[in-house]
């Protein structure tokens, strides 16, 4: 197998910038899964409320009432506080993690528990914050280029929606 460095990319094709894309940009979603059962659910609107209550956006059987909450920040990140009982993946207290001890600011891959549903957040990588230019070059602690400031999205901070989204995963197999 012939070793490959990162720098020996080549000049076409497809080259990772910044993660300044438009507010809400990058399909920004949740994969569910409980037993068989596997579902995605689209982060559409500014607040999701994740629990067993039939009023939140996103109602899974045998969850507290509202045992999550996902906000769209006006930073266009996605930031989970938990309620109920439940795993994160993440150290809460890390660097560019919204405050709090049961918060987190979500970035691909980052997984939580809510009852016995896992739900995983997934963001095209071109959207999502965490990652500029593709990823760190040479390992976690190289020097990496700066991203220019990150736009105001405050006149695009509010995503709507013609009516709350209900998906009961039981009924998406």
């Amino acid at each position: 197998m012939n070793a490959r460095h990162i720098d020996d990319r080549p000049d076409e094709g497809y080259t990772p910038t910044t993660t300044h894309a438009e507010f809400g940009a990058g399909n920004p979603r949740l994969r569910v899964s409980r037993d068989d059962l596997r579902s995605e659910f689209a982060l559409d609107v500014d607040v999701v409320r994740i629990g067993s209550s039939p009023d939140n956006e996103l109602t899974l059987d045998g969850s507290d009432a509202v045992h999550a909450t996902i906000t769209h920040d006006d930073r266009d990140e996605y930031v989970l506080e938990m309620h109920g009982d439940g795993e994160m993946n993440t150290n809460p207290a890390a660097d560019a993690t919204h405050p709090g001890e049961r918060m987190q600011t979500l970035r691909t891959g980052a997984r939580f528990t809510v009852g016995d549903w896992e739900l995983v957040y997934a963001r095209d990588e071109f959207a999502d914050h965490g990652r500029p230019y593709g990823g760190r070059l040479g390992g976690e602690y190289s020097d990496q280029p700066l991203q220019p400031e990150r736009p105001d999205y405050s006149d695009e901070a509010t995503v709507e929606s013609d009516a709350p989204t209900h998906a009961d995963s039981a009924e998406e197999q």
